[in-house]
């Protein structure tokens, strides 16, 4: 870039720029006319700070004044519950880089396209000098509505109707930690094996007895993508088990659940799973729980920490009579109505090819019966017809705090709706006609391609996405969304429930997409026309996979950068030679370096007339790799034989460098 055009955009005089950058670290010379694209944009997008420093350098009270006046301008930022690290910084109108590092110094370590709640950006942003509310939207007040219409339903009933109720535990922490192996070792099952890659995909449920005392574990998903459902299952839950490594300490998704088991304010129980391993290191995972002032109990801190082996048993029988120590200092609010009609939140929902819509339930006050009437969100849903318990033994009746699989509904609610029982049903609430023809075929068209976006040369990824279930669903389209960017947008054109049938690839077809599958399988029809049409067909079983997969088809569509680097200048002073691709040409080297085997543009009255490649380089008649300032050289020019005296070569190189996503 030009000194100067980067001044305009400054709009600062040229000669003031060039004292200014070398007093802020810039250090390009007093009498620089270019400078690099990368170092100009440092520069462009700090530029507020660099001339405060600049100022601060020459009259540190007019600097102070300077911030008053900055701040005084500022007016308060508006966020959400949740928002992205980059959006958090553009709000701010402040570098990424700053508002990392500013997260970094409080402990918190985000990427650009990683999630913050609203206490943890108006802390930022107050340190950062700005005023920062909450976001008082419809929006907003819709998600708090919703929670306080759960938390009406839960303690409507009068105390002397209460009985105590099986405390509901959510396992969190980071993948491969061993969440889902502890629920094996309780279950005495082998969960992990029905797992793709050891990961657990979906949210369960489920329920085990201790001293003749039940309690019910809800398993969440540790891979980052399910974010959303982690939350999902800290607001249901009593108690939380948090799960960390001995070999491996506090990862980011454990700091993450930590964040959401504080929000939710449960009690929490740290297992330390993996301590017969070689390598465990109790102390190291104490240590590292205090510095996040969760100091543990044998400390004198109050965090419960609980040695275990998931693999081995070790620990466990420990592990549940501390639950349940912990459920009795709790116990008042550990309790329900049994004889009242149930209400509860929706932990898993999908629609299954042979039996319809099905979900999994979460009573959590009142009593769930076969043939009861099921309303979510003011709209009925149908009729239970069958339930079953978590290992599949059907039920007639479930109680507080019992995980159900129901059977009778007529659409698929969403994962984190709250059901609630009805004695009878207007018909006029039920669930709309659209509504109930989309969940029982498990298909939503989405988008229209973008034809704006076609105009101006974006290259996007158009996907049409097919899951076995709707928070799987649902967590695979918010990582899409992280990592979609303006340069290459990810557009989801259709979702669904259910395998990929023959219509999903006519839909790819007509939109230019690619069919992607989570969990589910290609009917034969299917598979016939997508051979047929050309249209490509992928399947998984492990999220990340398809998260990569994803990754490199937009990094194949990014436009690759080129970086120039200009040498010097050089005016023509003789045409010795004309040839048909080519010219031998004499001249004098006006400004930096000529080199030979760079590219050189011939320029005349300032314009571009052509560009060629520089093959050989003489000075005094003898070869040189290059010739310095002030020297007369001889050199020969390839390309279209349009070079005249008096005209200048400029000289230089460009680099083709591939562009990655930034994490």
């Amino acid at each position: 870039m030009n000194v100067t055009e980067l001044a305009r955009k400054l709009k600062i005089p040229s000669r003031e720029l060039l004292e200014i950058l070398p007093a802020v670290g810039f250090d390009i010379g007093r009498r620089a006319i270019k400078i690099d694209n990368r170092q100009a944009q440092r520069i462009i997008e700090s530029w507020s700070s660099l001339l405060a420093q600049y100022r601060a350098k020459l009259n540190p009270a007019a600097a102070e004044e300077l911030k008053v006046e900055a701040a005084a301008e500022k007016k308060p930022i508006t966020l959400p519950a949740l928002i992205r690290v980059r959006d958090f910084a553009q709000k701010l109108g402040l570098p990424l880089s700053k508002v990392i590092a500013a997260l970094m110094k409080n402990g918190v370590l985000s990427a650009m396209n990683e999630m913050i709640d609203f206490d943890t950006a108006s802390i930022i942003g107050t340190e950062l000098g700005f005023e920062i509310v909450a976001d008082t939207t419809q929006a907003a007040e819709t998600e708090k509505a919703t929670a306080g219409k759960l938390e009406t339903l839960l303690n409507q009933d009068k105390e002397k109707n209460l009985v105590p109720r099986p405390p509901v535990v959510v396992v969190m922490g980071h993948v491969d930690h061993g969440k889902t192996k502890l629920l094996d070792s309780i279950r005495k099952t082998n969960v992990v094996a029905s797992e793709s890659g050891g990961i657990t995909q979906h949210i369960g449920a489920y329920q085990v007895e201790r001293n003749g005392k039940p309690i019910t574990f809800i398993d969440t998903p540790g891979h980052e993508a399910f974010s959303t459902m982690r939350s999902r299952g800290a607001r249901v839950a009593d108690i939380a088990i948090l799960v960390i490594a001995a070999d491996d300490s506090i990862q980011p998704q454990t700091k993450e659940s930590i964040k959401i088991i504080h929000s939710a304010g449960l009690p929490m129980i740290v297992a330390i799973n993996k301590i017969d391993k070689p390598e465990a290191n109790q102390d190291k995972v104490k240590q590292d729980l205090a510095a996040l002032d969760l100091l543990p109990e044998e400390w004198g801190g109050k965090t419960i920490c609980v040695p275990i082996s998931a693999k081995a048993g070790t620990g466990i029988d420990e592990l549940l009579e501390m639950i349940l120590l912990v459920a009795q200092t709790t116990k008042t609010e550990l309790v329900a109505n049994p004889d009242r009609l149930a209400v509860g939140t929706v932990i898993e929902s999908h629609v299954d090819r042979g039996q319809g819509p099905l979900a999994t339930l979460l009573i959590q006050n009142g009593t769930l019966r076969v043939g009861d009437l099921v309303m979510v969100a003011d709209n009925f849903y149908g009729k239970i017809r069958a339930m079953k318990d978590f290992s599949g033994q059907d039920l007639t009746v479930a109680n507080p705090s019992t995980p159900a699989r129901v059977l009778g509904l007529k659409a698929a609610p969403s994962v984190g709706d709250i059901f609630e029982v009805t004695a009878e049903v207007d018909r006029k609430s039920k669930v709309t006609k659209y509504k109930l023809q989309e969940q029982a075929t498990g298909y939503t068209q989405l988008v229209e391609i973008n034809k704006e976006d076609a105009k101006k040369g974006i290259q996007s990824l158009n996907l049409v996405l097919r899951a076995d279930v709707l928070g799987s669903l649902e967590a695979i389209i918010s990582s899409l969304n992280q990592l979609s960017n303006q340069d290459v947008p990810v557009n989801i054109i259709a979702k669904g429930l259910g395998n990929i049938t023959e219509n999903d690839v006519m839909r790819a077809m007509s939109g230019n997409a690619v069919v992607f599958g989570f969990h589910v399988k290609v009917t034969p029809e299917a598979e016939l026309v997508a051979k047929e049409q050309k249209v490509e067909v992928k399947s998984y079983d492990i999220i990340y996979q398809l998260l990569d997969d994803v990754k490199v088809r937009l990094e194949s569509l990014l436009v690759p950068e080129v970086i120039r680097t200009d040498f010097g200048r050089l005016k023509v002073l003789a045409i010795f030679r004309k040839e048909k691709n080519a010219m031998v040409i004499g001249g004098k080297v006006t400004k930096g370096v000529a080199r030979s085997g760079v590219k050189a543009e011939v320029l005349r009255n300032k314009a571009k007339i052509s560009a060629g490649d520089i093959i050989q380089l003489q000075l005094n008649k003898i070869s040189v790799a290059e010739v310095n300032e002030g020297s007369e050289c001889g050199l020969k020019y390839e390309g279209k034989p349009v070079v005249e005296v008096d005209d200048i070569l400029e000289f230089y190189t460009e680099e083709i460098k591939k562009k990655k996503l930034v994490a």
